[in-house]
């Protein structure tokens, strides 16, 4: 049952743009559509896609969904089963995905005909990926990152969706949102944002190729706001999972959240000035940071970690608990605290660092509340990072 949601004004607006959209388009050349992830989250964004493509006009129905091949203990390929079965027996078993979804292990054949592009992928494979595809895609292509992490340079941090512009020449929105993908799969209510620049037009189409009954998507002009919500709420998420580990109670997980989301305004922030403050209560920014620290794959290993005492790695656990999916959090509080030690901000961000200090086994678990004597000084940044 989904919810009796009231819906804002401007969300009327843009559904009736939706409808003006796929009507205008009827006739038109068909957008084309490639997935490219085919794990747990990149199966259930092709379940979502393929039921769209399926019924409007203004799409191709076919959603082809790249696969890194495996062989599975049967000797079949991944790919092959996907196919034969219309499912993901590995990363999404049971869930029928759609007859119109083709699994595809030749990565460039999956995007060569393609116009919208979606990445769904662990973080630290995109940039070997985008390499792959240089030359590759259509140059009318439009893209959307679906992944939650960067790729940090001597430079500074670099978002997904500008490694994507930057090696493919190609625009690139983002989706983030509380989305544990199970649920989605199950057809459970839930919400997502996409964070556009500034083609609001192509914001809608994703918007429109998304959204289904019970999965409500709402468009942000606002890419750099809604990506890092997504990214760095992992690193509060394993915060989350220490105090859970430890038993400190509900209050004590509350209170990490809140900080949590101070600490990720405040990074967001300093990054990039343009990130609006209302981009942190869409779906991208709170509600995705609670439903990860009350049931994400971080939060249940990081977990795990703290009631073994950090005896055993996040790699041991990340294999024996996630079945081939990958982590994101860890190597993210890898990545955040490379930013904040090469410009001094350990200080403003005592969470953050701890998280990171935990995980590489310099502190133990317990340390995530002992942090808490040493208050950050947000006078020291600028005003704009001030969070009350």
């Amino acid at each position: 049952m989904v919810p009796a949601l009231e819906v804002a004004p401007q969300e009327n607006q843009d559904l009736e743009l939706d409808s003006d959209m796929n009507s205008n388009c009827n006739g038109a050349t068909q957008e084309r559509v490639a997935v490219i992830g085919s794990g747990n989250w990149g199966s259930v964004a092709s379940k979502l896609i393929a039921s769209n493509t399926a019924k409007l006009s203004s799409f191709h129905d076919e959603v082809r969904m790249w696969v890194f091949e495996e062989t599975l203990p049967s000797g079949e390929k991944l790919s092959e089963v996907i196919n034969r079965e219309n499912e993901n027996v590995k990363y999404l078993p049971g869930v029928k995905l759609g007859k119109n979804v083709v699994a595809d292990p030749d990565l460039v054949n999956t995007v060569k005909d393609a116009t919208m592009l979606v990445f769904v992928t662990p973080h630290q494979f995109m940039e070997g990926i985008c390499k792959r595809l240089i030359g590759k895609v259509r140059p009318d292509a439009q893209a959307i990152s679906l992944i939650k992490g960067m790729e940090v340079k001597k430079e500074g941090p670099c978002m997904i969706s500008t490694l994507i512009t930057q090696l493919l020449h190609i625009n690139c929105s983002v989706l983030m949102g509380a989305n544990i993908a199970n649920e989605i799969a199950q057809e459970k209510f839930s919400e997502a944002t996409v964070g556009y620049r500034e083609d609001e037009e192509t914001a809608l189409k994703w918007v429109l190729l998304f959204s289904t009954p019970y999965f409500l998507v709402t468009p942000v002009q606002d890419v750099e706001g809604v990506e890092l919500c997504g990214t760095l709420k992992n690193v509060v998420a394993l915060a989350a999972g220490f105090v859970d580990g430890l038993e400190m109670g509900n209050n004590t997980k509350a209170a990490i959240m809140r900080i949590g989301l101070r600490e990720m305004r405040a990074f967001s922030k300093l990054m990039f000035p343009s990130v609006k403050n209302n981009t942190f209560f869409e779906s991208c920014g709170v509600a995705d940071l609670i439903t990860t620290c009350l049931g994400g794959r971080n939060r249940k290993v990081a977990e795990a970690f703290a009631k073994n005492n950090g005896k055993r790695s996040f790699d041991e656990l990340e294999a024996e608990m996630l079945q081939g999916q990958k982590l994101q959090g860890v190597s993210t509080a890898r990545e955040v605290y490379e930013v904040l030690s090469h410009r001094g901000w350990q200080e403003l961000f005592p969470l953050f660092t701890t998280v990171y200090e935990i995980c590489i086994g310099h502190l133990s678990p317990s340390a995530i509340v002992e942090y808490s004597e040493h208050k950050p000084n947000f006078a020291l940044v600028d005003g704009s990072a001030q969070v009350y």
